[in-house]
């Protein structure tokens, strides 16, 4: 005599189903991987001792070095200087770009075309090829690196400045064009203080993305406080390397907070209008 239990309950749902299928797939693809690349998941455990054995050589940070090295100043200044002239130099020209890739302002949508596919493969180029193309061109040294931050400012925020661009209310504009203003007049007088307050935001968050990619780039050859960390590490000076990342951090932090400020203050005077 056989028992069978018929309960709505005992039956697994929809969403089970999908989210075990879903789980299922994860794993396959997880454990797939892991096979290509010969990773065992152990190591993350059997081997984390030596992580605990290079930050016993790192602490405590040698902040002396802070002071008793001079060029570590002179660093830093290279590193706000790549990112500020990377976001100044790369939001001039992206401004100009996202005026003839924006649909409302180009003058013919092959330019829209045109300009649209450039900055989709800039975008696509990591950084660090781009550092290794002009440490080639022009050397090693901050020079480098501040045209790696301009061309990803340009790629970057191109796009997100011809969104904003599309993006106007279009009423303003199309009383504009019926006053028989050009196409010009128009860009001037109705897009352009329209979108010059997101403009400015983003240009805030360009130098705050900027400022840590300048730093990361100086590993790689384009100077800065990002080079003396790595000579730190490199000559096994774990101490003054610490003291640098924790300075470092500082230093982001600070600016960092600033920047949002400045942004928030630029957006809430935008709403009040």
């Amino acid at each position: 005599m056989s028992l069978v239990i018929d309960h709505p309950y005992l039956i697994p749902s929809e969403r089970l189903k999908k989210r075990a299928f879903i789980f299922s797939v994860l794993a396959i693809i997880v454990i797939g991987l892991s096979i290509i690349l010969d990773l065992n998941p152990l190591l993350f455990f059997t081997d984390g001792h030596h992580l605990i054995n290079l930050l016993g050589e790192m602490v405590p940070p040698n902040v002396d070095i802070l002071w008793e090295k001079k060029s570590i100043f002179s660093s830093i200044l290279e590193t706000l200087a790549m990112a500020f002239l990377g976001t100044c130099f790369g939001g001039g020209i992206a401004l100009g770009i996202a005026f003839l890739a924006a649909t409302n302002t180009s003058p013919h949508p092959v330019f829209r075309f045109i300009f649209r596919g450039l900055m989709s493969i800039e975008r696509v180029i990591p950084k660090l090829v781009i550092i290794l193309v002009f440490v080639i061109a022009v050397g090693l040294g901050p020079f480098a690196g501040m045209l790696t931050l301009t061309i990803g400012t340009i790629g970057m925020f191109g796009k997100l400045f011809a969104d904003a661009i599309e993006e106007v209310d279009p009423e303003p504009v199309e009383a504009t064009y019926a006053t028989g203003a050009s196409k010009l007049q128009v860009i001037k007088y109705c897009i352009i203080p329209q979108v010059l307050p997101s403009f400015t935001a983003n240009l805030f968050y360009a130098f705050d993305v900027n400022l840590r990619s300048a730093i990361g780039l100086g590993i790689f050859g384009g100077g800065g406080i990002g080079f003396e960390i790595h000579m730190a590490m490199k000559m096994l000076r774990y101490k003054d390397a610490l003291a640098l990342i924790l300075f470092t951090i500082i230093l982001i932090s600070i600016f960092e907070k600033f920047s949002d400020y400045l942004r928030a203050q630029i957006l809430n005077e935008q709403t009040l209008k």
